[in-house]
């Protein structure tokens, strides 16, 4: 079950990113894990389903020790399989009614690009909607363009009016956090997490709760 309440940061394990610095993913996601996010999701948009799999079933045990709920990017069947509490959709996945109707068991999120896509995403009634890219981003190959500051706070009015939490994504580092911080409840972060070169996990651990913390969080 996710919090009542939800604030900070929302922690993307990206194996795709990890994968290009020579990081191994677990160790990556346990670094994480330790500082106690809001949130974390597993998006392995290029792993096999059974190694997907045996990722989210690791991830779970690490989440479950420290009370972390776990989402699965794009696939509700591995997310349901691995115990995950929920499942993380973009524009082209399922949608909303029909992850309720065949796995009523899991949390929804939602991404959205415009102000279209949050009016649809608000008419499905998932348990959070995604707006951005707030900033560039260089964490996904084809990135939809940028919203900008403007466009957050107009669609937190509007999201907090339907009476959901929103997460802020694109482009969040440390220096914006406290930016989106002011508009939405969560920033969903995820270049911002790996380790430069020369820093260790017990580095990315510190990152992780300085982001946590700016993005209103508590520890």
């Amino acid at each position: 079950m996710l919090p009542p309440v939800m604030g900070g940061l929302y922690a993307i394990i990206d194996t795709d990113g990890s994968g290009r610095r020579g990081i191994e993913v677990v160790d990556f996601a346990r670094a994480v894990i330790r500082a106690r996010p809001a949130l974390v999701q597993l998006r392995a948009k290029h792993l096999r389903a059974r190694d997907t799999l045996e990722l989210l079933r690791s991830l779970r045990v690490v989440c479950s020790e420290v009370g972390v709920p776990l989402f699965a990017n794009d696939r509700p069947d591995l997310a349901l399989l691995a115990g995950c509490d929920g499942v993380h959709v973009g524009q082209s996945d399922l949608e909303v009614a029909d992850l309720r109707s065949a796995f009523p068991s899991l949390k929804v999120g939602v991404s959205s690009h415009n102000l279209e896509e949050v009016e649809a995403a608000l008419a499905s009634r998932p348990d959070y909607v995604a707006f951005g890219p707030v900033f560039a981003t260089g964490s996904k190959q084809d990135p939809d363009p940028v919203v900008g500051l403007e466009a957050l706070a107009w669609v937190a009015a509007r999201v907090h009016g339907a009476g959901l939490p929103l997460v802020a994504i694109g482009g969040i580092d440390l220096e914006r956090a406290a930016l989106v911080a002011n508009h939405a409840e969560l920033g969903a972060v995820i270049g911002a997490l790996l380790p430069n070169a020369g820093e260790s996990l017990g580095d990315v651990t510190d990152r992780v709760r300085a982001l946590h913390s700016r993005l209103g969080g508590t520890t």
